[in-house]
């Protein structure tokens, strides 16, 4: 059983006097708007009904053309600039190892996630293909201009791996087969593996089978929440989304039947309200499942239920980036580390050399995510500055050099033995 030090410290910053980690109570999302009768469901973009003519970039000033999967598939910002579909430099990165492709429709995705620029909610304000995503605009490409560039690369293409993206949408799941097929007819899988982010609830056992039989390597869930009750108010009944816990857990098993060990695994977003000690149980079960996880970091998205609160502070999300490393790659359990009243870790359990040498190496402060071509703990998909600006960078989707350890180690607020 994990020690909870009775007498936690307050939920306070020394320095700054901000709180060190977001609370349930202050991380209550905003209920969603009514929206009128004629623009939902793509109501806008139907009504004009613009033929799509090529990539489609974002707030380009034309009315959004009417462009669907599979024949289109939307794209990050860092992947459109990696194809050399977009003009564009990334901060410190030369390029990103995993092409993320994301399927896209006028009606756009039918849930309502509180923390998602993709959101339902957003129909009145904005039309589908210019929301923003973690972060980032998603420009629209014809899926055969994607595999025509990629398949011209061959053994040379800078990517490691390719994830779907689902969304909720009634032909996500019949979508999703005919990219995956169309891929893997011109990319052999082998040469860059495939992952399915997928949307567990419009899927039974069936569709997971379907989509390890076609040639993806791994499948993941979004749980995203770290416990029911923040699912339940983030993704769930509390803002009219139809996700439920016990869809995603249901589809998260047979992944773990079908793919087996080390090839499945959910995503999780710190900060959204749970504790430290909520988040590594969450990590620790993953493990015992066989399963690996894949961290965000909160950041309020513009335009989202939940654009108006905080982003996860640094000193929380180091200490459970460096738990989740630990817990996935290190061996060390979750019953060995140390709490406080709060659920804030205090000691992980490891010897301070060991700590040490774990730090300094960096790796636990990448992006995290499925592997690539370098090494099972160094993601593919780095998502570059998808879950914080550069300039305070959450996830580094590059190595940490001696500068970035010692920022790491300053919010941390553990100091190198000497």
């Amino acid at each position: 059983m994990s020690c909870l030090k009775p007498e936690g410290r307050e939920p306070m910053l020394a320095k700054t006097g901000a709180p060190d980690f977001n609370a349930f109570d202050i991380m209550q999302p905003r209920a969603p708007g009514a929206i009128p009768a004629e623009l939902k469901n793509g109501g806008r973009v139907k009504s004009h009904g613009a033929a799509p003519a090529g990539v489609y970039l974002p707030n380009n000033n034309i009315l959004t053309p009417q462009m669907r999967s599979p024949e289109y598939v939307q794209m990050s910002t860092a992947a459109a600039i990696t194809l050399g579909i977009m003009p564009g430099k990334m901060h410190r990165c030369s390029c990103t190892r995993c092409l993320n492709l994301l399927l896209t429709y006028p009606e756009g995705c039918r849930a309502n996630c509180a923390y998602c620029g993709l959101a339902r909610h957003r129909e009145a304000e904005r039309d589908y293909a210019d929301r923003n995503f973690i972060r980032v605009d998603w420009p629209a490409v014809p899926m055969a201009d994607v595999v025509e560039i990629v398949a011209k690369d061959g053994a040379n293409s800078p990517f490691h791996r390719m994830c779907i993206s689902m969304i909720t949408h009634p032909n996500s799941d019949a979508d999703t087969v005919s990219v995956l097929k169309r891929w893997t007819d011109r990319i052999d899988p082998s040469a860059i593996p495939i992952s399915i982010l997928s949307n567990p609830t419009t899927m039974e056992r069936s569709d997971v089978a379907n989509l390890k039989d076609l040639g993806a390597d791994i499948f993941t869930v979004a749980l995203d929440a770290a416990t029911p009750e923040i699912f339940e108010r983030t993704r769930g009944k509390g803002v009219q989304s139809p996700h439920s816990w016990q869809k995603y857990w249901e589809i998260l098993h047979h992944a773990r039947d079908i793919f087996g060990p080390a090839k499945f695994g959910a995503h999780i977003i710190v900060g959204m309200g749970e504790s430290e000690h909520d988040v590594l149980s969450l990590v620790q079960q993953l493990v015992d499942l066989g399963g690996h996880s894949h961290m965000f970091c909160f950041f309020p998205e513009s335009g989202s239920l939940m654009d108006h609160l905080p982003a996860t502070p640094r000193d929380q999300w180091r200490r459970v980036q460096l738990g989740r490393y630990l817990l996935d790659y290190c061996g060390a359990r979750v019953e060995q580390m140390r709490f406080d009243n709060h659920g804030r870790v205090l000691d992980f359990g490891l010897p301070k050399a060991e700590l040490d040498a774990i730090i300094d190496a960096g790796i636990a402060f990448r992006t995290s995510g499925c592997p690539g071509k370098f090494a099972d703990d160094i993601s593919a998909c780095d998502r570059p500055y998808g879950d914080s600006p550069p300039s305070n960078i959450a996830s580094y989707p590059f190595q940490p050099n001696k500068k970035d350890i010692a920022k790491i180690r300053t919010q941390l607020g553990i100091r190198k033995a000497h």
